[in-house]
């Protein structure tokens, strides 16, 4: 059983306890330049901690994704290096790497559930991967179990095409916590929603990480999803900004966001849709 942090009437750990432990994963000074020689980041440099969730935010072009991959290995970063679990990301192989995978879980902003698979199928997919000496009953009722906590049990046997783009992502987000991970990834979880589906899938994101201890790294450019979710994030500059693109212009608490006087932090805070008003931030912030 993992321990737990104190929290708040929220679910928030107690900062004080929270920012004593070692981090999770260190991303430190990572650059990123293409072959057509486009830098798209530029010395980024931030830590996640047990049980924290971490929010990268950024304009259109701030190169979010191209983080996100370079986090979950799919690219090597020009220079800098990612620290997952105290282990240097680029020196995992074999046992080692598959250890580092089986802590992780990753949610994808379309989803990517598998038509041919029904839902159980899907959620049961990482299961049978690292599993596979387990009595394959036991997997299947762990992935049953899974889909109850998302609420979706009772269509365990539809397949994708038959439900709607919310349990679409539910079902993502099952998938996504089915080996109980000590750090999850999501890529724009909440993209495609309306803003009643958005709120339920922020809540239950909060809700089941927080329940199995686990960190999220999550990208999203949805600003009141930022402050339903987010213990600390960071803020990437876009294409319109210039010299920063690329770059770190903030990092911080919620509050500490709300409170800055970067005129471009400011512009992004004021001009998203979807921006929560003062209550509404101070709320989830609490």
């Amino acid at each position: 059983m993992k321990s737990k942090t104190s929290d708040d009437g929220y679910g928030k750990p107690d900062m004080i306890a929270h920012f004593q432990r070692a981090p999770i994963l260190e991303v430190i000074n990572i650059t990123k330049t293409f072959p057509n020689g486009r830098t798209v980041l530029n010395g980024i440099s931030f830590q996640v901690l047990p049980e924290e969730t971490f929010v990268i935010l950024g304009g259109s072009g701030c190169g979010k994704s191209t983080l996100l991959n370079i986090l979950i290995g799919v690219l090597e970063p020009t220079s800098g290096q990612v620290r997952i679990f105290g282990e240097d990301l680029r020196e995992l192989r074999g046992i080692r790497l598959k250890a580092v995978h089986i802590r992780c879980g990753m949610l994808f902003q379309s989803g990517a559930l598998i038509e041919s698979l029904s839902l159980l199928g899907n959620v049961h997919l990482p299961l049978g991967e690292h599993y596979r000496n387990v009595d394959p009953e036991v997997l299947f009722e762990t992935a049953r179990l899974k889909l109850r906590m998302v609420g979706l049990e009772e269509h365990a046997t539809k397949r994708p095409s038959g439900i709607s783009g919310g349990m679409k992502k539910r079902v993502a987000l099952a998938r996504a916590l089915a080996l109980d991970p000590d750090l999850v990834f999501a890529d724009e979880p909440t993209s495609g929603l309306d803003p009643v589906s958005t709120r339920e899938i922020d809540e239950m994101f909060i809700r089941l990480t927080r329940r199995i201890g686990a960190a999220a790294v999550v990208v999203t450019h949805d600003i009141a999803s930022f402050f339903r979710i987010a213990h600390r994030g960071v803020m990437l500059g876009g294409e319109r900004d210039g010299e920063l693109q690329g770059r770190v212009i903030m990092q911080g608490r919620p509050e500490d966001f709300r409170a800055a006087h970067h005129p471009i932090v400011r512009k992004f805070f004021g001009s998203e849709s979807g921006s929560p008003s003062d209550n509404e931030a101070a709320r989830y912030e609490a």
